[in-house]
């Protein structure tokens, strides 16, 4: 297996984009409302809460937007408003030539979109634009199979320099951990979820071209369809803590994979970094025990399955079996293989537990 991570940022731009988190967020609020909960309600000038709105402010400077917006259902739902802003039922969709994630897979077949896919991995792919119509194009920025190799960035030129259709990236288990998003390197839109960086729960994000965001708030111009100032808030205090934890946590993935190619542990075959969806250790065993391992590491204190993934809840390891797409890809490959996040454990502890799960399934 070969697998091609995602460069990740070390902790020093871990620290520099947590300074420069909190530099525009006091550029933007005024010193007291830092230290307010915000408002609630759709207030006249903006139509929603004026809270919400300074957040969302923050937000798109950060990422070099022209504007964003937080939205209710985490990502899936970013991405269902992503969706119905630019595309119509029947419309096709280039996606790469992979699995698509479960949750993006739904609202697919419920706008009944037609796929077209090719190999991102090779960019002359995209030649097929010269002559064939799509409406937009969907990259997801983690990896969907082990052998993904893609470059973001070289993808969006590929693309752009053929035909200037819209490109939503999903973000999910990259943001604040690559150096940069896809709306950053030419993407129109991009889409994440805040639950997944230490955020509340049900909160997405979307950032890019103001005609999206425009016509995503008038699709969610309702009181009941706001984030209300309380919750964003909530979400811009959780994401600045959010770089250094995940930097430490890439640390700890590579000491992990290290540790494990040195043998230090009897009836393991390899180790690997991999963006899986989120950035993990694959470990490949011997033999097929993974079932086995994931049992006994859950009874000596491995977290078994995740929550968000990597949300404020989950501060064990966690063992777990490779990610569906994976497994749709390679269908053997849950005998074999487990996926490692240490969540905010160290390696030490990883090594611990692996450990002793492995030896007693192999007795």
């Amino acid at each position: 297996m070969i697998t091609y991570p995602i460069k990740q940022i070390s902790l020093e731009e871990a620290i520099n984009l947590q300074f420069k988190l909190v530099d525009i967020t006091q550029s933007v609020f005024r010193g007291h409302e830092l230290l307010e909960a915000g408002d609630y309600g759709v207030s006249l000038e903006l139509g929603r809460p004026k809270t919400t709105a300074k957040v969302e402010r923050v937000l798109a400077k950060f990422f070099d937007a022209e504007d964003s917006a937080l939205v209710r259902g985490a990502g899936t739902g970013a991405m269902k408003l992503v969706f119905n802003s630019l595309l119509k039922p029947l419309n096709t969709l280039l996606v790469h030539d992979a699995p698509v994630y479960p949750t993006t897979q739904n609202l697919i077949d419920m706008m009944g979109l037609k796929l077209l896919k090719v190999n991102m991995n090779g960019l002359d792919s995209f030649e097929i634009l010269k002559n064939t119509k799509v409406d937009a194009v969907l990259i997801q920025h983690s990896r969907q199979k082990p052998d993904d190799s893609y470059e973001l960035e070289k993808v969006i030129k590929a693309i752009k320099d053929i035909t200037d259709v819209p490109i939503i990236t999903d973000e999910n288990y990259v943001v604040m951990k690559a150096p940069y998003i896809g709306v950053q390197l030419g993407a129109d839109v991009s889409v994440f979820s805040m639950f997944k960086l230490l955020g509340p729960e049900g909160i997405g994000c979307v950032v890019g071209k103001k005609y999206i965001i425009d016509e995503i708030r008038k699709i969610t111009y309702s009181g009941g369809s706001q984030v209300q100032g309380p919750e964003a808030m909530e979400a811009l205090r959780a994401l600045v803590y959010t770089p250094v934890s995940l930097a430490i946590q890439a640390m700890q993935v590579e000491e992990i994979v290290k540790r494990l190619n040195t043998g230090e542990i009897k009836g393991v075959k390899k180790a690997y970094v991999a963006n899986a969806q989120s950035r993990v250790v694959l470990v490949e065993f011997e033999e097929p025990i993974a079932a086995k391992v994931l049992k006994y590491a859950e009874e000596m204190g491995a977290v078994p399955y995740p929550v968000g993934s990597e949300s404020r809840y989950e501060i064990g390891a966690m063992f777990y079996r490779v990610s569906g797409t994976f497994i749709e890809n390679n269908p053997d490959i849950k005998n074999y293989v487990i996926r490692i996040n240490p969540m905010r454990a160290g390696a030490d502890t990883v090594i611990r537990i692996l450990k002793e799960a492995v030896k007693k399934s192999l007795t």
